[in-house]
């Protein structure tokens, strides 16, 4: 248990490491090339924080341990959603002032709503995951459009620009660029053989690991992030990250998942999973609409939103004594 462990902290220390550099690296040389930092930050950033839960979901995937992909990818939501947004509104209330992810987040829920419909037959297929990768790069050009059209006014562009590394020489950047594509997939492979023995000791399926112990920690990049740009003001860069990685979280970790080999979902999925993270994500909608003037994600908000994610990590442990006990859920 204890070598699982060692595994398991090692290989989230490394892959948020390896995150951090890729984002780092890749965002530096795209600005060197001349990218504007709002494309930049739209799709490379994004990309970068859901990276950690990609990568994860293809190692375990290819070690046959799908249902540690599918964890992964529904409960890192749920986790960026109520522990990264919330433990961030705790410190510095969020405000959600650009027009750009008023336009997102009804995309985030589409995303949702097609890849719950192509679950109801209790398995992610081979076409479905290329479906969702072709999905996930229709975003991909869908954001960057946005991102051309945009006024250089806006605050998204103005948070984005500031955290752009600047001034790093090309070879720097490459370098750094290549280390996180090394680092990214030998600790993703550390850290899936440690929860992989965890969940074997403690009779859990692999599942319930990826939905609590794996989601929470491959969400470290997001809370780091958004914690860093909630103390810099920068709350539409804090928002925006969340939204985008949740959408990649959805057509990418679950198309790689599917591409690789088909995914079968336990029933239990649809009932608790899928529905608590529609719930969450309604939760947080409404909190930050601006029905009443700009909208707003106080302290009273991000306490509610973490609770509902302490919450739901409970009733999932819960049900797993259940289900090994074989009683009704």
């Amino acid at each position: 248990m204890l070598i699982a462990i060692i595994q398991l902290v090692a290989g989230f220390l490394l892959l948020v490491w390896g995150a951090d550099r890729l984002v780092a690296g890749a965002s530096a040389t795209a600005r060197n090339l001349g990218v504007s930092p709002l494309i930049i930050g739209l799709t490379i950033i994004g990309f970068g924080t859901s990276a950690p839960e990609l990568v994860v979901s293809a190692i375990a995937t290819m070690k046959g341990n799908s249902g540690l992909a599918v964890g992964n990818a529904l409960g890192s939501n749920i986790a960026n959603m109520g522990l990264v947004l919330g433990a961030t509104a705790l410190i510095y209330p969020l405000r959600m002032e650009s027009t750009a992810l008023k336009r997102e987040y009804p995309m985030l829920l589409l995303v949702m709503l097609v890849c719950f419909l192509m679950a109801l037959n209790g398995v992610y297929s081979r076409w479905e995951g290329w479906v969702l990768l072709v999905g996930l790069l229709t975003v991909v050009i869908w954001i960057i459009r946005i991102g051309l059209h945009r006024p250089l006014s806006d605050p998204l562009a103005e948070e984005f620009d500031a955290e752009i590394p600047k001034d790093t020489p090309t070879k720097v950047a490459l370098f750094w660029l290549g280390v996180g594509l090394i680092v990214l997939p030998i600790s993703s492979t550390i850290l899936v053989e440690g929860a992989i023995t965890i969940a074997r000791i403690l009779h859990v399926t692999d599942t319930v690991i990826g939905l609590t112990v794996v989601a929470v920690g491959t969400s470290l990049p997001e809370l780091a992030t958004a914690i860093t740009a909630a103390l810099h003001k920068e709350d539409d860069l804090a928002i925006g990250n969340i939204i985008g990685s949740n959408i990649f979280n959805l057509l990418g970790v679950l198309g790689i998942a599917a591409a690789i080999e088909p995914v079968t979902l336990i029933p239990i999925i649809l009932a608790r999973d899928f529905p608590a993270m529609f719930l969450i994500t309604g939760a947080l909608y409404l909190m930050a609409s601006d029905f009443r003037g700009p909208g707003r994600i106080g302290r009273r908000s991000g306490s509610v939103l973490l609770l509902m994610f302490l919450g739901y990590v409970f009733m999932v442990w819960m049900s797993s004594e259940r289900i090994q006990a074989n009683l009704p859920i």
